[in-house]
């Protein structure tokens, strides 16, 4: 299990490296300084040589590529990622700040998704009519392509403008949230729906279901003590991308309902090219999905023990 766990947080820190290199080389290696990138293109041109000089040396953009390379790294590993080209404000701090908010309405997304997604494949497998199981396994498909932003637009001019239920705008209170979670649940909702579908048809045809309704067992006990069990383990592998939907997801969210967090931050940060800001999200993105998929994958020996023994035999699960 030590081997299994110490291969398992090898590849996560790889990724992590990864990510950074290739957000450096993405955005600080560009034609143009991102302290030029500041100001619009005919201002450039009037720039003060000295002042202009004065702020790449402040930034640490005037050293050479490799130099800016190690100085970052050795500075991520310390948790320090800079200062925000446009506010002056430390990358850490500006995530911390937009963090919480964001958490909030990812876990009420998450936990909404889930519940549809669950609902969705009890009910397909309940039902005995096969046109209507068709109907609702068509479903997830039209959820995953519908787009995010006319959703919100389409809940926003519903559920605000023509009922009045929930307020359009608002980053306060339980009503503020309703509008947002949903909207971003929807689309999320669908992948885990699929993999419900497939993983509850396929384990509601194994032997031991004959065997619960053998024992007297109605249908819809045997689905929940059964084949719920068995049919959402494989779904834990979703885990990192889930939460790669859920925050891809979060930055037209936000930005639709204009509600504070990391996807309001990850577009003003590009709006106003803030590089600094920028590879700072994309590093938190990145240790988010390692770090799910860390859990996910070191959960699952734990949580099926027939998984304990693969290590032992010499074979990499």
């Amino acid at each position: 299990m030590l081997r299994y766990v110490s291969l398992k947080l090898g590849r996560a820190l790889i990724v992590v490296w990864g990510a950074f290199t290739a957000s450096f080389i993405l955005l600080y290696l560009l034609p143009t300084s991102p302290i030029e990138l500041l100001f619009p293109p005919d201002e450039r041109a009037t720039i003060d040589p000295q002042a202009f000089a004065q702020m790449e040396r402040a930034y640490g953009f005037d050293e050479p590529e490799w130099r800016q390379y190690l100085d970052r790294l050795l500075a991520a590993l310390r948790g320090d990622f800079g200062t925000s080209v446009s506010t002056d404000q430390p990358v850490v701090d500006a995530i911390g700040d937009a963090l919480p908010k964001t958490v909030v309405l990812a876990a009420a997304a998450l936990v909404v998704a889930v519940l549809f997604a669950l609902a969705v494949a009890w009910v397909a497998t309940y039902l005995r009519s096969a046109w209507l199981r068709n109907l609702i396994a068509s479903v997830p498909p039209l959820l995953v392509s519908f787009p995010s932003f006319l959703l919100g637009l389409i809940i926003i001019k519903i559920f605000s403008f023509q009922l009045g239920w929930f307020p359009p705008i608002s980053s306060q209170g339980w009503k503020g949230l309703v509008l947002p979670a949903v909207a971003l649940a929807i689309p999320v909702s669908g992948p885990i729906a699929q993999l419900l579908l497939r993983n509850f048809h396929t384990e509601y045809a194994s032997p031991y279901v004959l065997t619960a309704y053998s024992k007297g067992l109605r249908k819809g006990a045997v689905i929940n003590t059964e084949v719920l069990r068995n049919a959402s383990l494989p779904a834990l592998t979703q885990g990192g991308i889930i939460v790669g939907e859920l925050l891809a997801g979060a930055v037209i969210t936000e930005t639709i309902f204009s509600r504070a967090g990391i996807g309001r931050l990850t577009e003003q940060a590009v709006r106003a090219q803030d590089v600094p800001i920028v590879q700072g999200i994309v590093m938190f993105v990145a240790l988010c999905f390692v770090t799910v998929n860390f859990l996910v994958d070191i959960s699952y020996p734990l949580i099926d023990p027939r998984l304990r023994a693969v290590p032992e035999r010499g074979v990499t699960t």
